[in-house]
């Protein structure tokens, strides 16, 4: 056996005790959530456990060590008894539209976990997990993870950055959301451009009937959702459309690039938002990588190859491959137009 240095080790298990601290946090952040501690924290804080647990209708047992837990964590603030949120951490835990809301994250952790076992399988046969098949409300998780992006970053950046798009949105253009979910990206862009038409596509029937519920929830006449996949939805003549996150997770992204080519009018854009990755792994060997790969094991690989061809891109594919894909459906040109610590947007025509 090799010789163990002890400053090495002591450092390795450092860092793996944080990461156990996380993930034995990811039940309190959601029931903090879940039960309203956090927004009453921030509402009627500083205050002691025993005042949060009656303005919750909570146990106040439960919630002296719930509140102890999360400021061990340094995810509440502790002073002499009373507990607080900083505005940091309630712009975390807090605000809903904040860009930096991670709740869904600690969704679409749990709903990894309880994923394993089927994951687990399908590393022994090479198959994969259908989407609507993965443990939990996954798609619910994923929608709430990545809303606060789009409600940040979707129409005041990613739109403006490409070529022309917006004026034509602005005058009255067609748009289709390709691999939608549950409609968040479409309802935002439907809102803030009202002379446009949109439609969302989603190959699984929940998330469009949930799309369509949260439609007619803001009123809106100009969008609707239909159940579709990328490879064969039926309309055509867009002059934009747009694919979050999804791209990496299709069974035939090549096949999509080719329909979606199809799909647009002469003069038409493809906008692609991916994650945000390096072409060489090296270049993701990061906290945001890390996450990426965590969750393109668990989800994305897995959802890639339930479907016909599986090419399985994985979350990190990286500029360069995507490119590679997006042209062999018959794209000239592939510009990354805008990006965020989390995020690239490639635009394509």
């Amino acid at each position: 056996m090799a010789q163990i240095d002890e400053g090495k080790l002591n450092e390795l298990v450092g860092r793996i005790l944080g990461d156990l601290g996380g993930a034995v946090s990811i039940p309190l952040v959601r029931i903090g959530d879940a039960l309203g501690l956090y927004g009453k924290l921030r509402e009627i804080g500083p205050v002691g456990a025993e005042a949060l647990a009656e303005a919750t209708g909570c146990a106040p047992r439960y919630v002296r060590e719930w509140l102890a837990a999360q400021a061990a964590s340094g995810y509440v603030r502790h002073d002499q008894g009373r507990f607080s949120l900083t505005p940091e951490q309630a712009f975390v835990f807090a605000e809903p539209d904040s860009p930096v809301n991670l709740l869904g994250a600690f969704d679409t952790a749990a709903a990894m976990v309880e994923n394993q076992p089927k994951v687990q399988a399908a590393f022994k046969t090479g198959r994969g997990v259908a989407w609507g098949e993965q443990a939990g409300c996954m798609f619910c998780a994923v929608a709430r993870l990545f809303r606060p992006g789009y409600v940040n970053a979707l129409v005041q950046d990613w739109l403006p950055a490409l070529d022309g798009v917006v004026d034509k949105l602005k005058a009255g253009a067609s748009v289709a959301d390709v691999g939608c979910g549950h409609g968040l990206s479409t309802l935002l862009m439907a809102q803030a451009f009202p002379n446009s038409q949109f439609v969302g596509y989603d190959f699984h029937p929940a998330s469009i009937a949930a799309a369509t519920a949260h439609a007619r929830a803001h009123g809106l006449a100009n969008l609707r959702f239909e159940v579709g996949r990328a490879q064969d939805f039926p309309a055509g003549g867009f002059d934009l459309v747009t694919c979050f996150d999804c791209l990496h997770d299709m069974g035939d992204p090549e096949a999509a690039a080719a329909h979606v080519r199809q799909a647009l009018k002469d003069g038409g854009t493809w906008m692609v938002v991916e994650p945000m990755a390096g072409d060489a792994l090296d270049d993701n060997l990061n906290p945001v990588g890390r996450l990426y790969y965590s969750a393109s094991t668990m989800i994305c690989v897995p959802t890639s190859l339930a479907q016909e061809m599986g090419l399985a891109l994985g979350a990190q594919a990286g500029e360069k491959r995507l490119a590679e894909v997006i042209r062999a459906g018959g794209f000239a040109r592939v510009r990354r137009a805008a990006q965020t610590p989390l995020n690239m947007v490639l635009e394509a025509t």
